[in-house]
């Protein structure tokens, strides 16, 4: 009988070889904030530029969508940074006594 018999296995010498592994992206995620009648636009707006990295014309784009149609999206992130992101929102909206609401979901 062949050392090949099984063709699941193939043999390389001693070392077996394993069939090819498929990769696949991670998953990605929008981080959203959300409307609310407290939070002041000058705080929306340092949240994207602080957390989000975002240029202050682009965070003011963003902080009328969240004043005008209720939310606004901050970026799209793996699940680590997009969920590490809301927690820093909500930090930092906590410690300005601001109810600011940030989530995330599936891209």
């Amino acid at each position: 009988m062949s050392k090949h018999s099984d063709p699941d296995e193939m043999f390389d010498g001693d070392v077996k070889l394993e069939p090819d592994v498929v990769l696949q992206e991670p998953k990605m995620y929008r981080v959203i904030l959300h409307n609310d009648h407290y939070t002041t636009m000058e705080f929306v707006v340092e949240v994207l530029v602080k957390i989000f990295h975002k240029p202050a014309a682009e965070a003011a784009k963003i902080m009328l969508d969240v004043h005008k149609k209720g939310k606004g999206m901050c970026g799209v992130y793996t699940f680590d940074v997009a969920s590490t992101k809301v927690s820093r929102v909500h930090h930092m909206a906590r410690q300005r006594e601001f109810p600011l609401k940030c989530s995330l979901e599936e891209a």
